[in-house]
């Protein structure tokens, strides 16, 4: 996914680590979409509901708003933003994930 200059400032910027840190604090570290589904995972990502564009990312409500993040493992993630991944099975093969 490529983003705007803007977009990766705002995402090194020191607000947007703080919020980050903030927030995945306030849910205790874990999944909200594997929590919804009975399952302990650690979070890994806070994803933005309505995504970053340079329109949007000058935004606090859609930026920094925390009724507009949400903490995820890495496969719920990927799986918000439709993206196919790979891993290594059990049998050494190939996996594709949807």
């Amino acid at each position: 996914m490529n983003k705007s200059p803007e977009v990766e400032a705002f995402y090194s910027s020191y607000t947007w680590r703080r919020c980050r840190k903030t927030f995945l604090a306030s849910k205790g570290g874990l999944c909200e979409s594997c929590l919804a589904k009975g399952l302990i995972t650690p979070a890994v990502h806070v994803h933005h509901k309505v995504r970053l564009t340079a329109e949007t990312v000058h935004d606090p409500a859609v930026a920094l708003s925390w009724d507009n993040l949400m903490a995820l493992c890495e496969d719920c993630h990927q799986s918000q933003h439709n993206t196919r991944r790979w891993r290594c099975g059990p049998d050494g093969r190939i996996e594709i994930r949807r």
